[in-house]
């Protein structure tokens, strides 16, 4: 089953970050936010890659160009030019790096992949948010539920800390790692190849053009999950994120 991930925004409220590289290149530990979503779906199975690019793609495609190198030995013939890899310790993913477009929106970037998509299930995703969401059961949901798309609800992380009273006096300070504010889109989509009658061009949204649309023809599950989700909007959450990692067990490294 083949695997979206939505690349190509300008990432604007990053701008300290993406005024130099695109927000799916942002690094968490050594590694762009882009690598440990694939991780995420591969440890589940899934390899087979659709990257949806746009602002500052050239970025992502060297990355993957140099990533098979980067992560071997290797002996280089420098007369010829010919290289031999050598213990290639690189991921077993097939990787399409595909152009849709600079002003692109989110819809008609997927809608732009049709000729990839259009003859089985496949899923969708944002290249800037991390879970320890069960991919499998996520398609299990999907496939019983028999709608044209399943969106993945979550509650995003509490903004801010909570203060706990004794009368008039502050208790205690809480701060909850995800927060009652609402269910909202979390990506981690799974769509049906029918929904492409959905989607007329490049100006569409992804949610306005489509998910509402879904959702007023009763086509749209929603699968909730109550656990660990962060998506990494602003250097706040570059930060959070850089934190889990660096404490040795980040919620979503669900990879061995």
């Amino acid at each position: 089953m083949k695997v979206v991930i939505l690349a190509g925004g300008l990432g604007t409220r990053l701008a300290e970050e993406t005024e130099i590289i695109p927000k799916p290149m942002v690094e968490i530990g050594d590694r762009p936010i882009l690598w440990h979503i694939m991780k995420i779906y591969a440890h589940y199975g899934f390899n087979d890659f659709f990257i949806a690019l746009g602002y500052k793609g050239d970025y992502i495609k060297r990355y993957f160009l140099d990533y098979c190198h980067i992560n071997s030995s290797m002996t280089i013939n420098l007369k010829n030019g010919h290289i031999n890899t050598h213990e290639n310790k690189a991921e077993d993913w097939q990787i399409h790096l595909m152009d849709t477009g600079l002003d692109t929106m989110t819809g008609g970037r997927i809608k732009r992949l049709q000729p990839w998509l259009e003859n089985d299930t496949f899923m969708v995703t944002y290249g800037d948010g991390v879970s320890n969401i069960n991919i499998q059961e996520l398609l299990e949901f999907h496939k019983s539920h028999k709608c044209l798309a399943t969106v993945t609800a979550v509650r995003p992380p509490a903004r801010f800390g909570g203060l706990m009273f004794k009368g008039d006096l502050v208790d205690q300070f809480t701060e909850k790692p995800q927060a009652g504010e609402g269910w909202i889109n979390g990506g981690f989509l799974v769509f049906e190849p029918e929904i492409f009658d959905y989607l007329t061009g490049d100006d569409d949204g992804l949610e306005v053009a489509l998910l509402e649309k879904l959702a007023d023809k009763g086509q749209l599950a929603a699968y909730r999950h109550q656990d660990f989700w962060q998506c990494m909007d602003t250097l706040r959450d570059k930060y959070r994120l850089k934190d889990l990692w660096d404490s040795g067990n980040p919620p979503w490294k669900v990879w061995g």
